[in-house]
C-alpha cells in the first residue's frame, strides 16, 4: 500500500510502516496543489493539521483506504464522509494523554500558587510574599467535562492531591470509580471550583463555554482549557474574568489559532487577546499540552499499531 505523509511526524512512524511492507512517501512540505494532484495515487494518508480533508479532497482520493491522524482531534477530517466511502480513520489520543494530564495539572498548580507572577517579580527585584499567597488543590472540587483519554489522565494526576473530582460526558457513562464521581452537567455547574475542558471541537462544542454557560455556575471558578481554543468564546471569558465570575484561566489553546495550530491569527488589535496577555489571572501556553518528547514517540507508535493491525 502506498502511503503519503503530508505532515511532519516522528520518524518511527514511517520506519515501522515501511518495515511492515508499506510504501511511504514522506512529503510534509508538498504544496496543497500537488497534494490534490497526487492524492489519487495513495491508499493511505498520514496527517496532523496542515490541511482539511474535506468532501472535495476525499472524492479525489480514489484509492484511499485509511487516514491516520497523528494526534487526538479529528476536526480537520470529514470523518463521516470518509467512513461512508469505506475509508478507515485512525487517531492516537492514547499517545498524548499523559502529557495533557500533566500539563493541565502543572497549569493548575501555577495558577493556584501564582508561580508565573512570583517568578517575574523576584527576577525584577520584588519580594512579595503576602500578595502571592496561594491556594491548595486539596478539598477543592474539580469538574471535568469530557471523560476520554485526556479527562481520565488529568483525574489520575489529581489523585494524590485529595481533590474532589467530578466528571460529565454526554456520550459516555459508567466510568465512575474511587477517583472520580460521574455526575450530570447541573452538578458540574453547582459544585465546581475548577472546570477543566477535555472535549473535541465539533459543531456541538464550538463556543460551548459562552456567557450563558458561565452564568450557570453557582460560584466563581477557575477554568482550564487544554482541549481546543474555539470551545471557549474568548470575549465572554474576558467579561467573566473582569467580573470575577471566573477567578483565573489556564489556556493552552486559543480561539485565534490557525487551523494548523502552528500560529495564531493577527491579534495585535484584538482587545480580548490583549487582556489575556496582560492579565495576572491568566496563564497561557502555545498549544503544547500534548507536546512532549515522550508523546511524540507514543503518538506515532499507537497510530502505527492501529494501521498495521488492520492492513498488514
Amino acid at each position: 500500500m502506498k502511503v503519503l505523509f503530508i505532515d511532519s511526524t516522528q520518524p518511527i512512524l514511517k520506519e515501522r510502516l515501511e518495515k511492515a511492507g508499506f510504501d511511504c512517501d514522506y512529503l510534509p512540505d508538498l504544496p496543497v496543489e500537488e497534494i490534490i494532484e497526487r492524492i489519487d495515487q495513495y491508499e493511505g494518508i498520514i496527517i496532523r493539521s496542515r490541511i482539511k480533508l474535506d468532501k472535495n479532497l476525499l472524492d479525489k482520493a480514489k484509492k484511499l483506504k485509511f487516514i491516520g491522524r497523528v494526534g487526538a482531534g479529528m476536526e480537520n477530517i470529514d470523518v463521516g464522509y470518509a467512513k461512508s466511502k469505506g475509508i478507515k480513520c485512525f487517531n492516537s489520543p492514547e499517545g498524548n494523554r499523559d502529557a495533557v494530564g500533566e500539563h493541565a495539572l502543572g497549569m493548575l498548580l501555577a495558577l493556584f500558587n501564582k508561580l508565573c507572577i512570583a517568578n517575574s517579580e523576584v527576577r525584577n527585584g520584588l519580594w512579595r510574599r503576602e500578595e502571592n499567597r496561594g491556594l491548595e488543590i486539596k478539598g477543592k472540587t474539580v469538574g471535568i467535562i469530557g471523560y476520554g483519554n485526556m479527562g481520565g489522565a488529568f483525574t489520575q494526576r489529581l489523585n494524590g492531591f485529595e481533590a474532589n473530582v467530578i466528571a460529565y460526558d454526554k456520550y459516555k457513562s459508567g466510568f465512575g470509580n474511587e477517583f472520580v464521581k460521574e455526575v450530570d452537567l447541573e452538578t458540574i455547574f453547582t459544585e465546581s471550583d475548577v472546570l477543566s475542558l477535555h472535549v473535541p471541537l465539533s459543531k456541538e462544542t464550538e463556543f460551548m463555554v459562552d456567557a450563558g454557560f458561565i452564568d450557570k455556575f453557582k460560584k466563581p471558578f477557575f477554568l482550564i482549557n487544554t482541549a481546543r481554543g474555539k470551545v471557549v468564546k474568548t470575549s465572554d471569558l474576558v467579561a467573566a474574568l473582569k467580573t470575577g465570575k471566573i477567578r483565573g484561566a489556564a489556556l493552552d489553546v486559543l480561539e485565534y489559532e490557525q487551523s494548523s495550530f502552528e500560529n495564531i491569527h493577527q491579534t495585535k488589535s484584538n482587545p480580548d487577546f490583549e487582556y489575556l496577555v496582560k492579565s495576572e489571572q491568566v496563564i497561557l501556553s502555545p498549544h503544547i499540552a500534548g507536546w512532549t518528547q515522550e508523546s511524540n514517540i507514543k503518538l506515532a507508535t499507537f497510530l502505527t499499531d492501529k494501521i498495521i493491525k488492520d492492513f498488514q
